[in-house]
């Protein structure tokens, strides 16, 4: 009976020994888990700290570059978005290109694809340049839909026929949208919604929800 009481002993410590071990693996294990998980973490939150360094820094720079060139036009700080109303390009109701119009684009365009395709690096943060049409609630909606997409074609066609440098790079990233009145003044006819804009989708952005029911296109 003594014997038997000492190999149940000897199983327990055995036994104990055995769990213990299991506990100490589940605890490096998790140990590991823990700084796999912090190591990720950080390098997500360096690599957004850089995208944002870098948007900051094409904004800046374009905003910089078009006052130098007396360009009177600005980009929002936050998104980039540049407005060119259509009175600088375009006749009441048209969309063929005016001589304004093509003398703005043929100051604009160059400063613009420098300061985006001034390194491959900052290029790369840029997915896409959208220009985006837009007009106000006078008329119906089908018939501004379809000359706010007619107006952004036309710019993308002018610019498409210039010459500058990066020109490639610039219409691999370009997209056409038509947004007609959708983002107009509800409650009056406001000249500042009648206007081409050019917009930025940064690398990481889904901009899905905002050209929803959109002409959007790549241009070839």
């Amino acid at each position: 009976m003594l014997s038997s009481m000492r190999t149940q002993q000897v199983d327990e410590v055995d036994d104990s020994g055995a769990w213990l071990s299991i506990g100490d693996l589940m605890s490096a294990l998790l140990m590991i888990f823990a700084l796999l998980l912090i190591s990720a973490l950080v390098q997500i939150s360096e690599s957004q700290e850089s995208s944002k360094n870098k948007r900051i820094l094409i904004i800046q720079g374009i905003n910089k570059a078009l006052s130098e060139a007396n360009i009177e036009v600005e980009a929002d700080p936050v998104t980039g978005d540049i407005s060119i109303l259509d009175s600088v390009l375009f006749e009441q109701g048209d969309y063929t290109l005016k001589g304004s119009g093509k003398r703005f684009l043929d100051k604009f365009i160059p400063i613009y694809s420098n300061v985006v395709f001034q390194s491959e690096d900052i290029a790369d943060e840029v997915s896409r340049i959208i220009v985006e049409g837009h007009s106000s609630r006078e008329g119906g909606f089908s018939y501004n839909m379809e000359l706010s997409v007619k107006r952004a074609n036309s710019v993308s066609y002018y610019i498409y026929n210039m010459d500058f440098d990066k020109k490639q790079e610039f219409f691999d990233k370009t997209l056409l949208a038509g947004r007609g009145p959708l983002d107009a003044d509800k409650h009056s006819d406001n000249a500042a919604d009648r206007k081409v804009m050019f917009r930025f989708q940064f690398k990481g952005q889904e901009l899905l929800g905002s050209f929803e029911q959109s002409g959007l296109k790549n241009v070839e």
